[in-house]
């Protein structure tokens, strides 16, 4: 059973590209681990403070059309070097949705009213995701209650994050 779980943080704003993810200047970089302090430094947002608002996190909630922009493997590896192998928001780049996927991640689209309840669990502090993808469910936990969601990612999808990314599964069955 595959599951990730772990402190949400939620960006309020929609079209987070991928030079926000991780700026340009650092796709020279071919270890992943030396992205890691540069993950969302480029971000402006009110109320984000990139040493604070980090911590411990290991899910990220937003809007519309997150990981537009330029296409490139590193804003996935950024997110995955620093804990953070979950992305939920309403919509996603087409591209940087199929490299979470190809990275053994998770690119989840939920509707605006799910997100919204996300967002005001977050307000209230102490909110917690588990994602559990074999039944394709999010537990929500905030103050004692917890609420359930469901989500949708083709079978394909599921098995790259089962399997941890499109190079394990390939080493499986090629």
């Amino acid at each position: 059973m595959k599951k990730f779980e772990g402190k949400i943080l939620c960006l309020d704003r929609s079209d987070i590209n991928t030079d926000e993810i991780i700026p340009a200047k650092y796709l020279t970089e071919i270890e992943k681990i030396a992205m890691q302090p540069h993950l969302l430094e480029d971000l402006s947002l009110d109320g984000f403070d990139i040493k604070k608002s980090l911590e411990d996190v290991a899910v990220i909630v937003s809007l519309e059309n997150f990981g537009c922009g330029s296409s490139r493997e590193h804003a996935p590896w950024a997110l995955e070097v620093n804990g953070i192998y979950v992305v939920i928001a309403q919509s996603f780049a087409r591209i940087f949705r199929q490299n979470m996927f190809n990275c053994g991640m998770l690119a989840i689209a939920l509707t605006k009213e799910e997100i919204d309840t996300i967002f005001e669990c977050c307000k209230l502090g102490d909110a917690f995701l588990t994602v559990d993808v074999d039944s394709s469910t999010i537990d929500l936990t905030c103050r004692d209650k917890c609420q359930t969601f469901s989500f949708n990612i083709s079978k394909f999808d599921k098995t790259l994050v089962q399997k941890g990314g499109w190079l394990e599964y390939a080493d499986e069955h090629y």
